[in-house]
């Protein structure tokens, strides 16, 4: 093969190599301490009880959010959702579970990136951030794209 051609993959090839590149994510760092965390939030019966009415008061308030501001109860079962966020972020496994699945989500994103901008810098990258900055249209828009 001369220096000018490329050897083009097939599907089955890049199938292949995309594995590998989740195999590697699967040993890195973040992944493992993710999985720790995760772990340890799901092994902890306080948490699971703090988990459980968390829950069951989202689940309230997801009723009031059906109707908006103008529900009786929205501000009141909004503020019961927020106290009980507050009291499973008490919990440092709780705390170090988040941290850790923000790394984690870092990481994919910036494999992502990588991955789309090999082939165009013109490539919309979807992210979980909702900043501009790291939606993949570099800002230079609204910001309401990402």
């Amino acid at each position: 093969m001369s220096a000018t051609e490329v050897k083009t993959l097939d599907s089955y090839e890049l199938i292949g190599q995309a594995y590998e590149i989740g195999e590697m994510i699967n040993r890195s760092v973040e992944v493992a301490d993710y999985l720790y965390w995760k772990n340890a939030v799901h092994s902890d019966p306080d948490i699971a009880a703090k988990m459980r009415e968390f829950a069951k008061k989202k689940e309230r308030f997801e009723e009031c959010k059906r109707f908006g501001h103008y529900h009786p109860n929205y501000h009141e079962a909004l503020e019961e959702v927020n106290k009980a966020q507050a009291e499973l972020d008490r919990f440092e496994a709780v705390r170090m579970y988040k941290q850790a699945e923000q790394r984690l989500d870092d990481l994919l994103y910036d494999v992502s990136v990588t991955i789309a901008r090999s082939v165009s810098e013109s490539i919309i990258v979807p992210s979980n951030k909702s900043s501009p900055a790291k939606s993949g249209c570099g800002g230079a828009c609204s910001g309401r794209c990402g």
